[in-house]
């Protein structure tokens, strides 16, 4: 139950809970799992930062939304959110959610703190209230293509479904990999069948193939496919987009799944304080925890910090983006304005690309670090 609040950006003095928003994708046709670790990690750092008095003596309380993969949802949480008087939101994994989320904070003056979409264009305009911990899509998918470069790969296929975050890392790697001689070919996976496409990849003469569709379909369906497919067994096949971190992958695809690189924002050795939060967080999740599950830790942790010395009101709290430094799960965290980034930005997390390991399937191997 919600407790009762002041107006909407108003100083609480009532000791009553500071509240923070969670958009959070936890149904279909949302990435479940993705949102399972979101949720875990803000919801560990919301219970440490109780036990260690909350924010200036009074509790921090998560209102955590579904946002279910749907902008319009998501626009319509955070329109409700407001009204309900959350100090700031947290949260969201969907590039595309989180930009429509990120609309409606901008346009209401709700801090907006996005854990994990990566989308460069996450606002229209420039803007104070919005700040994100994800590295731009930018900068993570220009160090994989500098991997496919070193890897000897220069004719990329793309098997690619539409929306403006394939769309957008598509347009990365082609602007990447042109001036160096790569070669990217897309393959329309809204005309292809996993079957027809394998035809197509052959004809390509591709020796990658990067995976920029949805997940679990028609990933694990092309994956297959490739796999079975005698003409390719000498093709790399990658997921920039992070399909393999998840343990469902290997459930789902076994020694298929592995060898597959995709980026991970984690560094190769945690602090003291990751290595103590991986440990909360596996007994959490009873699972090994993904670098998501941090990304949501690190959101709540630099939201406190803020709250702390800023209280709940929020125009206050937007002002404060450019003085945070926090010690993070993955690094000290700090917030900046980036050349073509249009909100405050951690510039930037540790990133790697790493591949499941063909001997071990829940064994990673860090194949390149940026």
């Amino acid at each position: 139950m919600n407790t009762p609040l002041s107006p909407p950006g108003a100083e609480q003095t009532d000791g009553s809970s500071v509240q923070i928003g969670a958009l959070v994708p936890l149904t279909r046709p949302g990435w479940i799992e993705a949102g399972r670790h979101l949720l875990a990690g803000l919801e560990l750092a919301v219970r440490e930062v109780n036990d260690a008095g909350g924010i200036v003596g009074r509790p921090l309380e998560l209102v955590v939304r579904d946002t279910a993969a749907d902008p319009q949802r998501a626009a319509a949480a955070v329109d409700e959110l407001a009204r309900l008087g959350v100090a700031a939101l947290a949260g969201e994994y969907h590039s595309v959610v989180a930009r429509a989320a990120a609309a409606r904070a901008d346009a209401l003056g709700l801090p907006f703190l996005c854990s994990s979409a990566v989308l460069d264009a996450l606002t229209e305009q420039p803007t104070e209230w919005v700040a994100r911990l994800a590295p731009a899509q930018s900068h993570g998918w220009r160090i994989y293509a500098k991997f496919l470069l070193g890897a000897g790969h220069r004719r990329i296929a793309v098997a690619a479904d539409s929306s403006v975050y394939w769309a957008s890392g598509a347009r990365i790697l082609r602007d990447y990999l042109a001036p160096r001689g790569g070669t990217v070919i897309e393959l329309d996976m809204r005309a292809l069948a996993p079957a027809a496409m394998c035809d197509e990849l052959v004809d390509s003469r591709a020796t990658a193939l990067l995976l920029l569709v949805g997940y679990p379909e028609p990933a694990v369906s092309i994956v297959k496919s490739v796999r079975r497919d005698r003409r390719l067994a000498e093709i790399m096949m990658g997921a920039p987009a992070g399909q393999p971190e998840f343990a469902e992958w290997a459930t789902l695809l076994g020694g298929d799944g592995a060898a597959i690189p995709f980026l991970r924002y984690r560094p190769e050795r945690l602090s003291p304080l990751g290595a103590r939060v991986e440990t909360a967080l596996r007994e959490r999740l009873a699972e090994a925890p993904s670098f998501v599950a941090f990304e949501g830790y690190d959101t709540v942790a630099v939201l406190a910090d803020v709250l702390r010395s800023q209280g709940a009101d929020r125009a206050r709290a937007a002002e404060s983006w450019a003085r945070v430094a926090v010690e993070g799960t993955r690094g000290q965290i700090q917030l900046s304005r980036t050349p073509g980034i249009s909100v405050w930005q951690w510039a930037w997390p540790p990133v790697q690309v790493v591949d499941r390991d063909p001997a071990e399937p829940d064994r990673f191997r860090i194949l390149h670090a940026g």
